[in-house]
């Protein structure tokens, strides 16, 4: 099973500074399409224009922008609304129907109409395709569809899911021109054809271009003339060279967060930079391999449980960028708890943990592998390790070291149960609890440790994909939490503060930092 930002390959954004900081951001009255084309610098690659497949953040930012869903999130917000669609809805409270009836004059950017048969079309070809590092995954619910007329579309689906509007709400449910996409296989010229906000005008290993798609029809108004993305690749010190020489506009992903807590704190004024703030979803695990030898064992997964200081490792590592977390599902999520919080504390106990071990007859100094890759997660991950291994260290019940590999063989060591102690990171693809949960659970996991409890997977995770009011769902996924915190299959560690720097002509930024990982382009404006 995969994920965005192929976590269940991987995780949290590349560098781990993608989360952060500090600062406010105005928004400036702008008429649509008003404002000058701007210019943007971000670590993480585009990693392809066709939405059957890419699922890492920078190709779903891309898919945000160029393509429409039937629905969407809008700012500040976590329910879906229309988009393409007029409406949408469950039949009859009947969670496994779901109809849509699309807007009037819909049509791609190449002057095409979208109609109902395009996204049927779009839908069936992700499955079919079902490519390893695309989202087929979360439409695996699809039984089937029907398109009575050119406006209707009517999903049929394998089981109830609740959470289905969400789904299609991601990049995951973008509209392709089936006359421009091959059915069996994936475009590959970088180009894109959709019907969303922007076009694609050009993409290549340096840089992406979009303008304002003027057949577009839905909510957004454009407050800029477009939008030209450059690629700086994990390089932290030329995106910052290029802010503060003003040679982009502003930087969203890939600060370093040494760098990113200075200008929140007022460095480099002289630049004239703005950090702004907002609500972060991507959320980092300490991952436990149940069937290893030496953390099979509960009381030693209590034992770290109760030594891991995460307030350190946000001020030490993160420079306040993160902040800890005690759940599986971050806060500003709905049914987030604060169950290791209330087991575990906020600071650590030696003596608890001592005296678990002790109970359990472990009396000896805990041998353990902490595995990292910076690869992947940023070389502030090998930072933090290296003080979690101090921190358990220091209480004399362990003697733990860390170990750093490329990223590929870190994957495949995994999947092959090579590592008992890991690190895994996780930007959601669409702001439920359930993404917080089900993928991590059951027999495939994105985690690969091999745990399973039959009452999260046979019974509170059907439960809760059922209920299509979403608040009724809380006091199981709280269930599921406390379960969670009680068996250890994994440690939260941190939740991220979500960040873009921009130069103080910039506004609007603000409503691209919300939860539900939606890079708005429209949205920007410079005056």
């Amino acid at each position: 099973m995969k994920t965005r930002n192929q976590w269940l390959a991987a995780p949290l954004g590349a560098v781990l500074a993608a989360t952060v900081l500090s600062g406010c951001g105005t928004e400036k009255d702008a008429a649509a399409g008003a404002g000058g084309a701007m210019l943007m610098g971000m670590s993480d690659e585009v990693k392809a224009t066709d939405p059957a497949t890419g699922y890492d953040p920078g190709s779903w930012l891309l898919f945000n922008n160029v393509y429409q869903s039937l629905l969407s999130f809008p700012k500040g917000g976590t329910t879906p609304v229309p988009d393409a669609a007029e409406n949408c809805a469950f039949e009859g409270g009947n969670s496994t129907v779901y109809r849509c009836t699309l807007r009037s004059g819909l049509t791609f950017s190449n002057g095409n109409d979208l109609t109902a048969k395009d996204v049927k079309y779009s839908f069936e070809r992700t499955l079919k395709i079902n490519d390893e590092n695309g989202p087929a995954v979360m439409l695996a619910s699809i039984k089937s569809i029907d398109t009575p007329d050119d406006k209707t579309v009517v999903f049929h689906l394998k089981s109830s899911d609740a959470t289905f509007p969400s789904k299609i709400a991601s990049g995951a449910g973008s509209i392709v021109d089936h006359t421009e996409y091959p059915a069996d296989e994936l475009r590959t010229d970088g180009k894109a054809i959709g019907s969303g906000v922007y076009k694609l005008d050009s993409y290549g290993e340096q840089e992406a271009v979009f303008s304002v798609n003027e057949k577009y029809k839905g909510g957004a108004k454009p407050k800029n003339k477009g939008v030209t993305l450059k690629f700086f690749k994990n390089d932290e010190e030329n995106l910052k060279a290029a802010l503060e020489d003003g040679d982009i506009d502003f930087a969203f992903r890939g600060l370093a967060a040494k760098d990113i807590a200075a200008l929140g704190k007022g460095g480099s004024n002289e630049a004239n930079l703005d950090v702004i703030q907002g609500t972060g979803a991507e959320v980092e695990y300490l991952v436990f391999n149940v069937k290893a030898p030496i953390v099979s064992q509960l009381p030693v997964r209590k034992a770290i449980a109760y030594l891991i200081d995460r307030e350190a490792l946000v001020s030490e590592v993160y420079h306040d960028t993160v902040t800890p977390l005690y759940s599986m599902i971050p806060s500003g999520i709905a049914a987030h708890n604060t169950a290791f919080f209330d087991r575990y504390g906020d600071s650590p106990k030696p003596d608890q943990a001592k005296q678990v071990l002790r109970k359990a007859g472990i009396t000896d100094k805990v041998k353990l592998t902490l595995w990292s890759t910076p690869t992947r997660f940023g070389p502030s991950t090998d930072q933090e390790f290296a003080l979690i291994a101090k921190q358990l260290n220091s209480s004399g019940l362990f003697d733990a070291e860390v170990k750093s590999v490329d990223y590929e063989k870190y994957e495949k060591d995994i999947s092959a149960g090579k590592y008992g102690v890991y690190v895994k990171g996780w930007v959601p693809d669409y702001p439920d609890p359930d993404n917080f949960t089900q993928p991590f659970f059951g027999k495939g996991n994105v985690l690969d440790n091999n745990y399973d409890n039959s009452t999260i997977t046979g019974q509170i995770i059907p439960k809760t994909s059922a209920l299509s009011d979403r608040s009724a769902a809380e006091t199981d996924f709280g269930k599921l939490q406390d379960i969670v915190a009680d068996e250890l299959p994994v440690i939260p560690l941190w939740q991220s503060k979500s960040y873009a720097v921009s130069r103080e002509n910039v506004s609007g930024l603000q409503w691209s930092l919300d939860a539900s990982t939606v890079f708005r382009f429209w949205e920007i404006s410079k005056g």
